[in-house]
């Protein structure tokens, strides 16, 4: 009786495994007022992209302005004091060398060098926190990205302090993050291959693709967490990807597929090649007798309609592809292999 079959061949693959995830941003910065006053310019667009530094909005700067200019003249009364002190200091020691005035004058002239200097350093420190305080009405952009639409408009009164209100929000989008949940296993046995010999190590390479499958983005593995949650039997897992184009977006749903971190000789046959004897899977080898046998064999993942073997063949084997349902073992048959395509 013909029967169709394939050869046995390794191959050189690099193992799959699909996995479903969200995308999150790298950066995500909510904007909120440190200053307190009216907003009185808007300096961006909702959506637009925004440059780390650029100014977003204006708290009506001009009390804290005052405030600057009021610390910088203390400052300068303070400076002022602290050269009349060092003046009077000089006098004394040259009176005290000649006798002519007492000893407790130039202890005086001294404590009042001493305390003029902390009052510059004092001065200078209220002049440095008003400034601090006026860059507040400056409110900038901490990361570049894009930015969301505005939560308040020009003329709104806001206030600084834990309940700051929201103004809007920046999301980073040169590279992304997609999280995802790993199986306990598929976890060991990639991490385990991650790790070389002497220490070297190797990137377990991630493939993304969104709902509608047209674009692939190639990423890489960016960390596991550190443990495993026992209620699932899963490890959170993220991966990061290149989005200098933009079109990947925090939020989205995406499937994604964790590759091994090298490439291994596999074997690879047919799905229609396979057969269920109750819980065991099965195939029919022709051998050098053009006999069937029946070979009991343990699956690994699918890819691409074709099913890893892990153990039960070898290279070389002739595994029968079609029309299992006729075969039975030890049955004499005449071994075709197709003459278009080769199914392994």
């Amino acid at each position: 009786m013909p029967v169709e079959i394939t050869i046995v061949k390794q191959q050189s693959l690099r193992l799959w495994k699909e996995f479903s995830g969200r995308l999150t941003a790298v950066d995500y910065v909510e904007i909120r007022p440190q200053a307190t006053g009216l907003i009185t310019e808007i300096k961006f667009e909702d959506g637009q992209f925004v440059t780390k530094g650029d100014i977003l909005y204006v708290i009506d700067p001009r009390s804290l302005k005052a405030i600057v200019a009021q610390k910088k003249a203390e400052l300068i009364t303070a400076q002022n004091r602290h050269d009349y002190a060092e003046k009077e200091y000089t006098r004394a020691v040259d009176l005290i060398h000649k006798k002519m005035v007492a000893e407790q004058v130039m202890d005086t002239r001294l404590n009042d060098k001493l305390v003029a200097n902390s009052a510059i350093k004092h001065a200078r420190a209220e002049l440095s926190e008003a400034e601090i305080n006026l860059s507040y009405a400056y409110i900038k952009a901490p990361i570049s990205g894009l930015i969301s639409r505005t939560e308040l408009t020009e003329g709104n009164l806001v206030s600084a302090g834990p309940n700051a209100p929201l103004l809007t929000s920046i999301v980073s989008n040169k590279t992304i993050y997609a999280d995802f949940e790993v199986d306990e296993q598929t976890y060991l046995r990639y991490r385990i291959e991650a790790t070389g010999e002497h220490g070297a190590t190797y990137e377990n390479p991630v493939e993304l693709r969104i709902q509608n499958g047209d674009w692939m983005f190639p990423g890489k593995i960016h960390s596991f967490d550190n443990k495993i949650d026992p209620t699932s039997g899963t490890i959170r897992a993220r991966a990061i990807f290149d989005n200098s184009d933009g079109k990947l977006l925090a939020g989205m749903y995406a499937r994604l597929k964790l590759g091994s971190a090298n490439e291994h000789e596999q074997v690879l046959i047919s799905e229609r090649a396979i057969g269920t004897d109750q819980n065991r899977k099965f195939v029919y080898v022709v051998n050098d007798q053009n006999k069937t046998t029946y070979r009991e064999v343990q699956l690994g993942d699918s890819m691409d309609g074709k099913r890893l073997i892990h153990s039960g063949l070898m290279a070389g084997d002739k595994v029968i592809v079609r029309g299992l349902m006729r075969i039975q073992p030890d049955m004499l048959v005449d071994p075709q292999e197709p003459t278009t395509g080769n199914v392994q």
